[in-house]
């Protein structure tokens, strides 16, 4: 049985006991704007805690989300009675909620944050309740909050409307916009603000969100280092468009088009290496010999890099060490075309060693992002020569194998220790420079190193 199925069995049952159910929020949002919906929430109205709980326990398994305030999940479906919510203390845990099942449509809509999430569903009549006129902001595209006393209880709502925006193309009213600069932000805790931040990278044009972000004053309140780009000059034969800030929202978005392919850790990646490639220029802009100039920005902005990713607590997803590889596309972002230009040839184990450092799929997909992060036409074949390069050596993802282990010199008769270590690294070096091909190659390099010879 899908989601779908149980929340419109949840419904027949609701309604043969009396009561009435509606499907609520996101779920009817997206269906009437045409889009998927993972989840479904239902709210139930007349009946009583104790039988609505039996009631879902004809259909499966019922576990009590939160209990002091009606919230029971049943086959991966939230259903709960409409609730009443009062704030009792700072964040977002700080709130008295009561379930009621008496409660009126409209002022169990009321405590949502806009009102194209306050809209409920009859699955039985195929009816909506629309207490609140959220269909109407739907079709003009405007994000609209329910209740402006209220709305700043939670201030993660603010997070909320920057998403929401760039996620379905709405725009936040002003009266919205007004209410958002006023709320504070420091009760947020990492992984709240982290929950908003990743739904926006996945946004089709996630720099609708972050602009938004930056009117209402979250980027100078929680991203200082973002804020920096703001007023920093670019090179204007490179970025005619303006500002760092301006470049990087245009970088962000060309990143959205070149991860649909990717695994989820990797998709965060590129959006992160978007977001902070180019934060060590605020640092080291300069007027000189006539231009302005951003020299070693991308090594000044590892720093900066490390305190936002820091701030959002991003380290380890799924096996997958994003915090490294999103340094690493910082720190490295400008080697694709550099080294397409570089009068010298760069010889395969610079692409070896560099893949001990960055996913090279990933730093050519970021610098292409950043070469066509601009206004005008540029050519940005670099990017792809460097992506052929590193596939025809195999290091694309990850640098290779070492040929040479520990277990080869102990068999040839070494004691363990230091030396040993020294050996596989410099072996591995002529591995790397192409030098060593074979295990056997490296065995004879190995006994090269150690004075000995084959053997016979």
């Amino acid at each position: 049985m899908t989601k779908f199925e149980l929340a419109t069995a949840v419904a027949e049952r609701a309604r043969d006991a009396g009561g009435r159910a509606l499907f609520v929020g996101g779920w009817v949002r997206d269906r009437l704007l045409g889009r998927p919906s993972k989840d479904v929430d239902v709210e139930v109205y007349g009946l009583p805690a104790d039988r609505l709980k039996a009631l879902l326990g004809e259909l499966g398994t019922v576990n009590a989300v939160g209990e002091s305030f009606t919230v029971y999940k049943v086959g991966g479906v939230d259903v709960a009675l409409p609730r009443r919510e009062s704030k009792s203390g700072r964040g977002h845990r700080g709130f008295t909620v009561t379930g009621d099942p008496g409660l009126a449509l409209r002022e169990a809509a009321r405590r949502r944050d806009f009102t194209v999430n306050a809209i409920g569903w009859d699955p039985l009549a195929d009816e909506y309740h629309d207490p609140w006129n959220g269909r109407a902001d739907l079709d003009r595209r405007c994000l609209r909050v329910v209740d402006a006393e209220t709305f700043g209880d939670d201030s993660l709502r603010v997070l909320r409307a920057v998403q929401f925006a760039a996620r379905f193309d709405l725009t936040l009213d002003p009266e919205g916009a007004a209410l958002c600069r006023t709320i504070p932000l420091d009760d947020l805790p990492a992984e709240r603000i982290w929950g908003e931040i990743e739904k926006l990278l996945y946004a089709p044009r996630p720099s609708v969100g972050f602009a938004l972000a930056l009117d209402l004053g979250v980027v100078g309140r929680l991203f200082p280092e973002l804020q920096a780009l703001v007023g920093c000059a670019q090179e204007p034969e490179w970025h005619p468009e303006g500002d760092v800030w301006v470049h990087t929202l245009m970088v962000i978005d060309q990143a959205r088009t070149r991860i649909d392919d990717l695994e989820g850790p990797k998709q965060l990646t590129m959006m992160l290496g978007a977001v902070c490639h180019d934060l060590g220029k605020p640092a080291t802009t300069a007027f000189i010999d006539g231009r302005i100039r951003s020299r070693n920005h991308e090594e000044a902005g590892v720093a900066p890099t490390l305190a936002l990713l820091d701030r959002l607590n991003v380290y380890t997803l799924q096996s997958y060490d994003v915090r490294a590889q999103v340094i690493g596309l910082v720190a490295q972002h400008l080697k694709p075309g550099m080294w397409h230009k570089s009068a010298s040839p760069v010889g395969d184990g610079a692409f070896r060693r560099l893949a001990r450092k960055v996913d090279l799929e990933l730093l050519a997909r970021l610098a292409k992002s950043d070469c066509l992060g601009r206004t005008g036409e540029f050519d940005c074949s670099a990017m792809d020569w460097f992506l052929e390069r590193a596939r025809t050596l195999g290091v694309e993802h990850e640098p290779p194998a070492p040929l040479l282990l520990g277990r080869h010199l102990l068999a040839e008769g070494l004691s363990p220790g230091p030396g040993i270590g020294r050996i596989l690294k410099a072996v591995y070096e002529q591995q790397l420079d192409g030098a060593v091909s074979t295990t056997d190659e490296a065995l004879t390099a190995a006994r090269a190193l150690i004075g000995r010879d084959p053997p016979s």
